[in-house]
């Protein structure tokens, strides 16, 4: 009893199922009754007919001949009705070895499930071979048969919080009034960065002249083809590449400006630009509006042929 941890005061819940032998039960809540005292209270259960309590500390199959198996229901039941920070003792048959579609789990598939129950702190407290009365009542209400089985006693704790709890922070939400604090200044520091106009006139500070950091050739402009991107220009027919910023495509605009200039028409009689009243048969402005004299006049080339 003593590896259990009950004490005088303590809720103790002792669950049974139709595997338990009577006197047997009988005889362990005298103990637990005996330990729990007058102010502590020792419930019998049924595995199936759990009662809406909240206990400190809960037994199963730890009754000597009993072969309970806890399904995963059954565990998430028993961690709902401990109180946080309760403790739940269990004995129950595993396999040691695996065995496919076995209704008896393992060491490590029952730790497992215990965890997925809500509990913490499971461990392993003892491993020990069945009694021939473990095993006959394996065959009896399992139904089940296997040479590789072993007792073990398995604990875990509930968290001291229960699922759903709330509790309130308490934050210090005041607007500070105070200015903030400026870091310190050092005096030295601060004097070291700082140049007045006496420093001018002053012969021990050395200024450095901005036009000795410069070399001769940083002075001389720098010619626009040494200025032109490799691809830039690059080709039988020159040609500006994109976002040009050599001044390549303003050259060849200009050129193609005076080429448009030298190839327009030149009038036989200098009255062109007054209107057809005044032009020839064959003035190529024929049909055209009047336009003021020097006012440079572009002529498809259909008007040219139709001319």
């Amino acid at each position: 009893m003593a590896d259990y941890g009950i004490s005088a005061g303590q809720f103790v819940a002792v669950v049974w199922d139709k595997s338990s032998p009577v006197e047997a039960l009988k005889d362990l809540v005298d103990k637990l009754q005996t330990l729990t005292g007058n102010e502590g209270q020792v419930s019998v259960e049924n595995i199936n007919q759990l009662l809406q309590c909240n206990f400190d500390i809960i037994l199963s199959g730890v009754i000597p001949g009993s072969t309970t198996l806890h399904s995963s229901e059954i565990l998430a039941e028993m961690a709902r009705i401990l109180r946080p920070g309760g403790s739940l003792f269990l004995r129950e048959p595993v396999e040691t070895a695996v065995v496919n579609n076995s209704k008896v789990r393992t060491t490590s598939k029952l730790c497992s499930a215990l965890t997925l129950s809500g509990l913490v702190e499971v461990k392993e407290l003892q491993r020990e071979s069945l009694s021939p009365e473990e095993i006959q009542s394996v065959q009896e209400h399992l139904d089940y048969q296997s040479d590789s089985l072993l007792s073990v006693s398995i604990t875990g704790k509930k968290p001291n919080f229960e699922v759903g709890s709330s509790s309130q922070l308490k934050l210090s939400l005041a607007k500070k009034t105070s200015p903030p604090v400026k870091p310190a200044v050092d005096p030295a520091a601060a004097k070291l960065w700082t140049l007045s106009a006496n420093d001018m006139e002053d012969e021990s500070v050395d200024l450095i002249d901005s036009d000795e950091l410069l070399d001769p050739e940083d002075f001389k402009k720098p010619d626009p083809a040494s200025l032109r991107a490799p691809s830039c220009g690059e080709g039988k027919k020159r040609k500006a590449c994109k976002n040009c910023t050599c001044g390549l495509a303003e050259e060849l605009e200009k050129e193609k400006s005076r080429e448009q200039t030298s190839s327009q028409p030149k009038s036989a009689c200098g009255n062109c630009y007054l209107g057809d009243a005044f032009r020839c048969a064959s003035c190529p402005y024929l049909g055209m509006p009047a336009f003021r004299p020097g006012e440079q006049v572009l002529l498809s080339s259909n008007n040219l042929s139709d001319a």
